[in-house]
């Protein structure tokens, strides 16, 4: 069996998924960062994007908007202001409010409707 670090993926109003991983790739400020077990302790600032956890069953893809990243003691904690696994997306809800944000010129909503449709397409 392959090492694993403990997940818990929290957005403000509920937890999304927790198990546990063999990697976690997310976006941060500071670019995009892959936490395998036993990497350095960190803690970042997660910017809009899609979280993809890999575990021993499969890859589990999440559109995260903001937040936090933090891992130590072979535990990752994501604590996002909005998170959403890919399985939840309605792809054409999500097309039709990224058509809506464009004609309402709404960067932040365009954003987030991006993500989420690349969530999608990446699962």
């Amino acid at each position: 069996m392959a090492a694993e670090l403990h997940v818990e993926l929290v957005a403000a109003d509920r937890q999304v998924w927790s198990g546990e991983a063999t990697l976690v790739v997310a976006r941060t400020t500071s670019g995009d960062i892959g936490v395998m077990p036993g990497h350095q302790p960190l803690l970042g600032v997660l910017e809009s994007g899609p979280v993809t956890i890999r575990t021993s069953e499969g890859t589990i893809v999440a559109a995260v908007h903001g937040g936090f990243i933090s891992f130590a003691d072979n535990k990752l904690s994501l604590l996002a202001e909005i998170a959403e696994l890919a399985d939840e997306i309605d792809q054409q809800r999500a097309e039709r409010a990224l058509e809506r944000a464009k004609s309402e010129d709404d960067a932040a909503a365009e954003r987030r409707a991006e993500v989420r449709l690349r969530a999608v397409t990446v699962h």
